[in-house]
């Protein structure tokens, strides 16, 4: 079956790899070490955007969310949404069916915390039916938009999709979002396609997918400059591309 070619890399199994988990396969991680030798700095945008998702989980978390929505989530793997907030339900969606075909045996190590729904984002009505059979979508939910939307151009909508999923949230309900761009924090409203492949869209047309939603501090700034661990040191790495990120909050 296509979903199970071992000689054929796959982009879930690959960001697997780039956080150093197991759940990938030999073409898999030829495929990182030639993208690597292309993008030096593709492992630690990884690692950095995987970091952002686990304090935004557990900022949200500590406000009383109980219940995340993760939408383009990838194999949930490697400190994902379950895994940072253990009391919490959460439901993974992906339209890969490589994903599909792995996630729910994966989540099987967690029974009654976690689903998956095979669907697309794009398709926001049908991701908010079928996940409301695991998630109460009257209480507040945490949507997870982490680094997916970079990858969907313009012309698939995605701000209509967002505006979808934004107008079902809850009273209380959080907006996560990163989304990688190569024009730092310039106000640059061009745009064009990345060197990643995907839409590069300035930090202006990132905020507008929260909408209306007030940004929880710091606002929307680089994902290593979002409510950091540690204060940044003197020699840290900084990366030549940014990845932008936020939490919003749906306000009444």
């Amino acid at each position: 079956m296509r979903q199970f070619d071992h000689q054929r890399p796959n982009p879930a199994r690959m960001y697997d790899y780039m956080l150093g988990g197991k759940d990938n396969f030999a073409v898999d991680r030829l495929a990182i070490d030639q993208l690597t030798e292309l993008i030096p700095e593709a492992v630690a945008l990884a690692r950095a955007n995987r970091a952002f998702l686990q304090r935004a989980v557990r900022y949200v978390a500590r406000a009383g969310i109980v219940q995340f929505l993760d939408l383009g989530s990838g194999l949930p793997t490697q400190g994902s949404a379950h895994e940072v907030a253990p009391e919490a339900r959460v439901v993974y969606v992906d339209h890969d069916p490589v994903v599909a075909a792995h996630a729910t045996n994966l989540l099987r190590r967690s029974p009654g915390r976690a689903r998956f729904v095979h669907a697309d984002l794009l398709d926001p009505e049908n991701v908010l039916a079928r996940a409301g059979d695991f998630l109460d979508l009257d209480r507040p939910i945490a949507v997870l938009l982490v680094s997916i939307l970079h990858f969907l151009p313009d012309s698939a909508q995605p701000q209509r999709a967002v505006a979808g999923l934004r107008e079902r949230l809850a009273p209380g309900g959080f907006l996560v979002i990163s989304h990688a761009t190569t024009m730092g924090y310039l106000e640059d409203e061009t745009r064009g396609e990345s060197p990643s492949g995907g839409t590069d869209r300035s930090p202006a047309q990132i905020r507008a997918f929260f909408g209306g939603f007030p940004l929880e501090p710091p606002g929307l700034v680089q994902a290593t400059d979002w409510r950091p661990d540690r204060p940044k040191l003197v020699g840290d790495w900084s990366l030549p591309s940014s990845l932008m990120a936020g939490v919003g909050k749906k306000i009444g």
